[in-house]
């Protein structure tokens, strides 16, 4: 009982939609590991130990880089807390990306909203007409909605064409009716204008795989900034955002690609700091010669180079590195 009333206790100090999922992950991976090598010696009282044993390491960390008042040693945690998290983007300076607000380290492309008062996966702009963020779970819905818009303008303005060109000839009888058909015909057009202007500018940020914020600030990677860091492609830059089922990229249905944490790149290289992620790209190293393997279409995970610095310091040219995949647990957002 006083596990389980620590973990409660902890768990709301310390946001728990982001945590406790993570931590019953840890504790079950250990309680599995240990159930193997002891048999069933082990009991439910013995899992909710690990868990607890897990939140107190965690808020160690946080208490950690709270008492700092170096931000150089704060930065010393964050790296060590970020080492085996798929956490690719820094800052401009290089730091880790760590929301004060919020207190969780960002994941890539995202960013705090002022307005909302909290972290956006993806974050693209907050948007005043919808009053709310656009990021990774609406983007699509987001962009149908403009295209949606404009095919509304354009019926608008197409019935209301045929009294316009009787008010234009004076055909129109003088009545209250010669207001309602400028306002609407002018109304129409001017959104269509400018919807279609903020449409087409989103297909191409659609295109390039970027959101608006990255198109005004490259985002930066560990070798420095690069606009076209999450570009695969056109038509993988499009699956990203609509789905791999072409018949569900005009119905407002959710069919984006990606848990929202992680994404693939072709340009991240090796973090002599940062753990290994699963489905990396594996680069082979073959006299002197560095070829990468492929992502896989199907796959929707970071990519990275996985051989670190120190290993190439101790490798020959006919050695072959290849670092084993380890599955990574993110904290969900709530």
């Amino acid at each position: 009982m006083l596990s389980t009333g620590f973990i409660l206790d902890t768990c709301d100090f310390h946001q728990p939609g982001r945590v406790l999922v993570l931590l019953r992950v840890r504790g079950g991976a250990l309680y599995i590991h240990n159930r193997q090598h002891r048999g069933a010696r082990m009991n439910k009282t013995t899992h909710l130990d690990y868990e607890v044993t897990a939140i107190i390491l965690l808020l160690t960390d946080k208490e950690l880089y709270e008492k700092e008042e170096f931000p150089e040693a704060q930065q010393e945690i964050l790296k060590r807390v970020a080492r085996n998290l798929p956490v690719y983007t820094r800052t401009g300076s290089g730091a880790i990306r760590y929301c004060d607000r919020c207190q969780l380290i960002k994941p890539d492309r995202c960013h705090h909203c002022s307005t909302c008062d909290r972290c956006v996966l993806k974050m693209d702009h907050h948007c005043p007409w919808v009053n709310n963020c656009v990021g990774f779970s609406n983007y699509k819905f987001f962009v149908l909605f403009l295209a949606y818009s404009m095919l509304y303008c354009v019926y608008i303005a197409a019935t209301v064409l045929q009294y316009f060109i009787k008010f234009w000839t004076n055909h129109l009888p003088d009545t209250h009716a010669k207001f309602h058909v400028l306002f609407l015909f002018f109304v129409a057009g001017m959104f269509f204008i400018s919807i279609l202007s903020l449409f087409s500018y989103h297909l191409w940020l659609v295109g390039k795989n970027r959101t608006t914020i990255e198109a005004f600030r490259a985002p930066v990677f560990r070798n420095g900034p690069d606009k076209n860091g999450f570009t695969l492609g056109f038509l993988k830059n499009v699956t990203q955002v609509f789905g791999d089922q072409k018949k569900c990229w005009c119905l407002p249905l959710y069919s984006s690609l990606g848990d929202g944490y992680t994404f693939p790149t072709r340009l991240v290289n090796a973090d002599s700091e940062q753990g290994n992620v699963e489905h990396q790209v594996i680069k082979c190293t073959v006299d002197g010669q560095t070829n990468p393997r492929p992502l896989s279409e199907s796959q929707n995970h970071l990519l990275g180079n996985n051989m670190h610095s120190e290993e190439q310091k101790d490798s020959s040219p006919a050695n072959i590195e290849v670092c084993q995949p380890v599955s990574i647990t993110m904290e969900n957002e709530s």
